[in-house]
């Protein structure tokens, strides 16, 4: 039988709290992200929203997931399972796998959007063999538009006879944060296609000393309502913090390349004017991480093909999905995260006036126009167009196929979009920079042709370390 008269809290057993420290920010959409709820209505697949005031809604659970496997990657690198140990696991606690991992010592809360407005994508699953849309594969999602910001507050508990551990959690924290800063957590569905990409407007800090008695009486008055004092108030984490960033052990090649559109691009949207107009977000034109990555996989697949890399199609599709994810509808087969990220950008220097043409399907047979095929259009003409990818834990044979891709963008050869049969989505290089272990290449073209700065053998290295992969013909 228990003992009635053994007190229910024990302040031994306790974490015997000294301190608090508060941080708040202001999260903005910089691209549309779609939080999801897990149901789906027919083909449409909705927004979680929050049950009592309707309100979008960014669970800490998810933030927190985001931010620890943020972290543990920018600790030990791509690749890494995720184990007891570091700075992570001192910050989040123990790992689920593990019965003797500590608490976490951050709390984060729930976070409600602002500024709400809402899309609809829609999304569809193409051939590789014919570049056409599969049958029964079209679906719609709707997403939180780009500019929907969220209020986030976390907590940082600092416990008593660990203030030798408060630095490393203080560093930890703003490591964390700070990914949210320059946007490389991305947040939500589809995040290595160009969704949920963020940026903080700015941090606010503030910190509860629970051993004097005005911040234990300041806490208690106030609760989640945590005025900052001047001066705590900044868009750098680290400084608000007092504290430094830490090594990045993580091993990414990155492209950042700038094209000029010949003529139009036709990315498929509805619209009210015409049958059909190019994809906009927020009222902006834009091109999606998504179509983006449907070209250039299906570019790299027809490269490695080409090249005769492996024996089969089959097994160059097992080595594209090794790299750009695999996907499928055998449910038996694995299913693994793509490790090219795409971002989705805005077109740039566009064609002001929205130009709607019309057009009409010939009849093969005849050669005349097809009864009731009349159809008009509105693209996107002209403007600048930044592709922006990333490749995690990359090889040699994956660089080359990426840089040959970037010839095809570059020179043309490699429309983007929908109607590439009729000159649309045509691309001309105007400049781009590559960067891998500590190297940096920069691409411009001028007069002459193509300008490259840094190293150019390099850049050959990993062709050659391609063409080793080329079976005999």
């Amino acid at each position: 039988m228990n003992d009635l008269r053994k007190p229910l809290w024990d302040s031994q057993k306790s974490r015997q709290l000294v301190k608090r420290i508060v941080v708040e920010g202001r999260l903005i959409l910089q691209t549309p992200a779609h939080f999801g709820s897990g149901d789906e209505q027919g083909s449409l697949l909705p927004l979680v929203l929050d049950e009592v005031t309707g309100q979008p809604l960014l669970t800490g659970a998810s933030l927190a997931g985001a931010l620890r496997s943020y972290l543990w990657t920018l600790e030990q690198g791509y690749g890494k399972k995720q184990a007891a140990g570091g700075m992570t696991a001192k910050l989040f606690g123990g790992v689920r796998e593990s019965d003797k991992g500590a608490q976490s010592s951050l709390i984060v809360d729930d976070a409600y959007g602002k500024n709400v407005q809402t899309e609809l994508r829609d999304g569809v699953k193409i051939s590789a063999a014919s570049r056409t849309a599969e049958e029964d594969k079209l679906y719609t999602f709707m997403v939180w538009s780009a500019g929907v910001s969220f209020d986030l507050r976390f907590e940082l508990l600092i416990s008593q006879g660990k203030a030798e551990e408060e630095a490393e959690l203080r560093q930890a924290l703003a490591n964390a944060l700070n990914g949210l800063q320059n946007g490389q957590i991305t947040l939500g569905a589809r995040k290595h296609r160009g969704f949920g990409r963020v940026t903080i407007a700015e941090w606010r800090v503030r910190e509860f000393d629970l051993q004097k008695p005005n911040d234990l009486i300041a806490w208690v008055r106030e609760g989640g309502i945590t005025p900052v004092p001047a001066g705590n108030i900044s868009k750098d984490i680290f400084t608000l913090l007092k504290t430094t960033d830490i090594e990045d052990k993580r091993e990414r090649f990155t492209m950042t390349a700038n094209f000029a559109l010949e003529d139009s691009v036709l990315i498929r949207a509805d619209s009210t004017v015409a049958d059909m107009a190019h994809l906009h977000s927020n009222g902006k034109p834009v091109v999606s991480g998504t179509s983006l990555a449907g070209v250039i996989r299906a570019r790299a697949m027809k490269i490695a093909q080409t090249l005769k890399i492996s024996q089969s199609k089959e097994q160059s599709k097992e080595w594209l999905d090794e790299m750009f994810g695999a996907y499928g509808e055998n449910k038996d087969k694995n299913r693994t995260a793509s490790r090219v990220t795409i971002e989705e950008r805005e077109i740039e220097q566009g064609e002001i006036e929205k130009w709607v043409q019309s057009r009409v399907a010939i009849d093969r047979f005849t050669g005349g126009a097809l009864d009731t095929a009349l159809f008009n259009q509105q693209p996107h003409f002209g403007g600048m167009v930044q592709v922006n990818l990333e490749l995690r834990q990359p090889k040699p044979r994956e660089i080359a196929l990426l840089l040959l891709v970037l010839k095809d963008l570059w020179t043309g050869d490699l429309p983007i979009g929908g109607e590439s049969s009729v000159g649309r989505g045509r691309l001309r290089g105007q400049s781009a920079k590559l960067q891998f272990d500590g190297q940096e290449w920069v691409l411009s073209a001028d007069k002459k042709g193509l300008k490259i700065e840094g190293d150019a053998a390099s850049l050959e290295k990993y062709v050659k370390e391609l063409s080793k992969e080329v079976s005999p013909v």
